[in-house]
């Protein structure tokens, strides 16, 4: 009986907290409930104050109906965007508004576990004071990172590109806080961003392609992220478009992250226009080669189109997606350009009727998403026990 208390709380609360506002007895059709269910569960969320009355809706001759939604003030979440040159921390209401932030640049992560960790503490703990949120009242923190993470009977991250191998990052976090932790892939967390708010929504099966220094992927199937055996699952840009090729970070050639990924562009253009190879910040010198009219600039952005399209076909021929999403600061800036001719280049590289099914498109949550999509995995944990926060919710998880 708790198991079905529980599974119909979730069943109504996922309704309330995806699709907006409902009246019980909207509810009832929407759910599959009966409306005594119905009433009983709702009647048990409003007095855990998960879920509050938004108004009344006219109804046919009879009494106005109570509307309902999720209560954004009941609890609040954090989430946290490791990326290759910065951390970033930001914490949310319940129904993912943002309530504080707080971003620390790094000159890069590579080697660097101990000062990430201090600077995740410290975001932690500064936007906890900016944005007044009672500490009692976070659900947990959801950090994204770059690379493999490995559940087994400790948290490991592996980072080949930046130098993280298997780094316990939970056990890190720990010293620090005793929140729960709810740590996955940057790709990952994304992904379900999108697919929760986003350019995903009403997708089962889709890619999302994070490009940024880096290049990964976050796989949706029927529903579902795809892990694989380790966690391991989504490294597409560290698949070979071209043996022999370029170097890669982690040690191959020819990988597609040396081709698109922002390090790679810029290092490719560089070398055509005889500049140097430092480069102090990633993103204005990407933004520069955008603007850059030049037969260097221009060769190097057609390449990089050819590449993420022929890339982007290759997702395609393997997962039948029904959406590939592109994302990440470099993905979304090279996309507003390129997007157009890696959709050509993508059709010619794709088996006929899976590219029909399948729509390229850009992410709509911005370049902050990975940090929202981390937030998003305490909530899901929360949804799940039918907005109880169980013995489960409260422990530390990876």
């Amino acid at each position: 009986m708790r198991d079905l208390r529980t599974s119909n709380r979730a069943r109504v609360l996922r309704r309330l907290y995806f699709d907006g506002q409902f009246s019980r007895h909207e509810l009832a059709g929407a759910t599959g409930l009966s409306q005594a269910s119905v009433s009983n569960v709702v009647g048990e969320l409003v007095e855990d104050q998960v879920v509050v009355e938004a108004g009344l809706v006219g109804s046919d001759g009879g009494r106005p109906r109570v509307l309902l939604r999720v209560n954004p003030d009941h609890a609040c979440v954090v989430g946290v965007d490791v990326g290759e040159t910065h951390v970033l921390v930001e914490v949310f209401d319940l129904t993912l508004r943002r309530l504080a932030m707080s971003t620390f640049q790094m000159d890069t992560i590579a080697n660097r576990g101990e000062a990430v960790v201090e600077r995740v503490l410290a975001g932690l703990a500064q936007c906890v004071e900016d944005s007044g949120v009672d500490p009692g009242r976070i659900l947990g923190v959801g950090v994204g990172v770059p690379g493999l993470v490995e559940r087994g009977s400790e948290l490991l991250v592996h980072a080949q590109t930046v130098g993280w191998n298997g780094v316990p990052l939970e056990r890190m976090l720990r010293a620090g806080t005793d929140l729960p932790l709810f740590i996955d892939n940057g790709a990952n967390t994304l992904g379900q961003a999108e697919m929760w708010f986003g350019a995903g929504r009403g997708a089962r099966n889709a890619v999302i392609a994070l490009i940024g220094s880096g290049v990964g992927a976050s796989v949706i199937a029927d529903g579902v992220p795809y892990r694989g055996a380790s966690g391991g699952a989504g490294e597409w840009g560290h698949t070979t478009l071209s043996l022999d090729g370029r170097p890669c970070r982690c040690g191959a050639h020819g990988c597609l992250e040396a081709y698109i990924g922002a390090k790679g562009v810029l290092s490719r253009h560089r070398e055509a226009a005889g500049l140097p190879q430092e480069i102090e910040d990633e993103e204005v010198a990407l933004r520069d080669l955008l603007a850059e009219d030049s037969q260097a600039a221009r060769e190097v952005l057609n390449e990089t189109a050819r590449y993420a399209g022929a890339g982007i076909g290759n997702l395609i021929n393997i997962f039948n997606p029904e959406r590939v999403i592109v994302g990440g600061w470099a993905g979304l800036l090279l996309g507003e350009r390129l997007l157009p001719a890696i959709r050509e280049v993508a059709a010619k590289h794709s088996l006929h009727h899976p590219y029909q099914q399948a729509k390229i498109k850009l992410c709509e949550l911005g370049t902050e998403s990975v940090a929202m999509g981390a937030a998003t995995l305490p909530v899901a944990e929360f949804l799940g026990a039918g907005g109880v926060r169980s013995s489960a919710l409260m422990r530390p998880t990876g």
